[in-house]
């Protein structure tokens, strides 16, 4: 089994949790962390803008990842959210094991 964290950045805790809840209720994700109080600087249609962020990151298996993905974009504020896959290496056997369990329709 292949497992991912997916990187994700909401403009407010409540969307974070929004996003995070239905994912592990939805099963794309076994478990998600909400860490507030990112400052974000980045370009948008020409100007550079500064932003108060808030991390998201959920823990999933490859195969759910596309579904992931599109469910994030769907319930997403953004015009274009960043969601990005990594890819986890190693890790403790026991965890990626309840990981997949959780991600099991």
């Amino acid at each position: 089994m292949e497992f991912r964290f997916i990187y994700i950045t909401a403009g407010s805790q409540a969307e974070a949790r929004k996003i995070a809840t239905t994912l592990v209720e939805e099963r794309l994700a076994g478990c998600a962390n909400i860490i507030p109080g990112m400052r974000s600087i980045y370009r948008w249609e020409g100007k550079i803008e500064e932003a108060e962020e808030t991390v998201l990151i959920a823990k999933t298996v490859k195969d759910r990842v596309p579904a992931l993905i599109a469910r994030v974009r769907e319930l997403h504020s953004y015009d274009c959210p960043c969601v990005v896959s990594l890819v986890v290496e190693d890790g403790n056997l026991e965890y990626l094991g309840w990981l997949d369990a959780q991600t099991t329709t």
